[in-house]
């Protein structure tokens, strides 16, 4: 009989989710007051707040032990939580305030304090993209451009999609060129997303936009309204429309040509350089590739990496550089395909 009890005690351990990340937090909230749970939420993004919220369906009936397992998990880090932490920026411009005047308090605090996301900005976190689409229609390029920066690369993708072409590049470009944006630009975005919502006004510069942020916001959007952009972008500035192109693809993403088109592109590239750009790679996309040789190849490949030792960071990247612009003529040729989002290709 106990053997058995053991059993359905095991049985009911693997039915019963694990207590653990939102889990856990779901227990938690699931035993607090309605007032004191909301509080919480309010405090978290759109994705977690999702996330949450089915955990809590999932531990509607949890054990006992569940239960347990959940509070202990909380106690235990709320011991790496300094007791100074709570409630510290209040408590210390109440101070500077009390001591300085609130003028002076804001000049000082404004240089030492550290810098905290935007609240504004988190208006465009819970917007419907039609919504989104619509402010970038009718707002200044400028403050479009710092919605689009401020964006998911996901959201940004599907509203410019919403837009015209030439309106898309625009935006695309003023984001890419983003960089510390100043007080007046965030207080003139407040004034914007202050009439969908109730915004809490706060001046602090922060980063936005850049290349990287538009590399990945063009490799969202389909095939073809990414290679519109694009264009119109390098008629603006061709310099930046070269360096987003750079950025849209680098040699993590050889991972996601299929084996056909890589070993095609492993064929073509000299071992010396394929044995420099390994360095670094990413293990999965090594065995990948090495999966595409002949045996006997990828072997050569490895005792010439395991030979040559220590390299130069500048010499990987040199050697990854030149695997890309191959894999780009290869694609303008014909002979492969680099694979894009969904069904499209780049």
């Amino acid at each position: 009989m106990a053997d058995l009890a053991e059993l359905q005690e095991e049985e009911g351990a693997l039915r019963s989710p694990s207590v653990e990340g939102p889990y856990a937090a779901a227990i938690l909230l699931m035993l607090l007051g309605d007032e004191e749970a909301a509080a919480i939420m309010r405090e978290l993004g759109p994705e977690e707040v999702r996330e949450l919220g089915k955990a809590m369906y999932a531990v509607a009936d949890a054990s006992e032990t569940e239960v347990e397992a959940a509070l202990d998990r909380f106690i235990g880090g709320t011991r790496q939580v300094s007791s100074l932490a709570v409630g510290a920026a209040p408590h210390i411009r109440k101070v500077f305030t009390q001591a300085l005047g609130t003028a002076r308090a804001d000049n000082v605090l404004g240089s030492v304090a550290p810098r905290e996301s935007v609240k504004s900005l988190e208006t465009l976190r819970w917007m419907e993209v039609p919504a989104i689409a619509k402010l970038l229609t009718h707002e200044h390029p400028q403050v479009g451009a710092l919605i689009v920066a401020s964006l998911n690369p996901d959201v940004a993708a599907e509203a410019l999609a919403c837009l015209s072409d030439e309106l898309q590049s625009e935006l695309v470009m003023r984001a890419a060129r983003l960089g510390s944006v100043s007080s007046d630009a965030i207080a003139e975005l407040e004034d914007v997303l202050s009439r969908v919502g109730d915004i809490r006004q706060s001046k602090p510069k922060v980063s936005l936009g850049g290349r990287s942020d538009a590399a990945r916001i063009m490799n969202k959007m389909a095939k073809a309204d990414g290679e519109r952009v694009l264009k119109g972008l390098k008629k603006r500035d061709k310099m930046l429309g070269q360096q987003i192109e750079d950025e849209m693809f680098v040699f993590d993403n050889l991972m996601d040509l299929n084996d056909k088109n890589l070993g095609a592109l492993m064929r073509t590239v000299d071992s010396a350089i394929l044995t420099l750009a390994l360095k670094s790679a990413q293990p999965a996309l090594v065995d990948r590739m090495f999966a595409c040789m002949s045996a006997r190849a990828a072997q050569t490949i490895r005792d010439e990496m395991e030979e040559r030792g220590m390299v130069k960071r500048v010499e990987v990247e040199e050697a990854q550089k030149a695997i890309i612009a191959m894999a780009r003529q290869m694609a303008a040729e014909g002979t492969i395909m680099l694979g894009g989002p969904g069904e499209d290709y780049v």
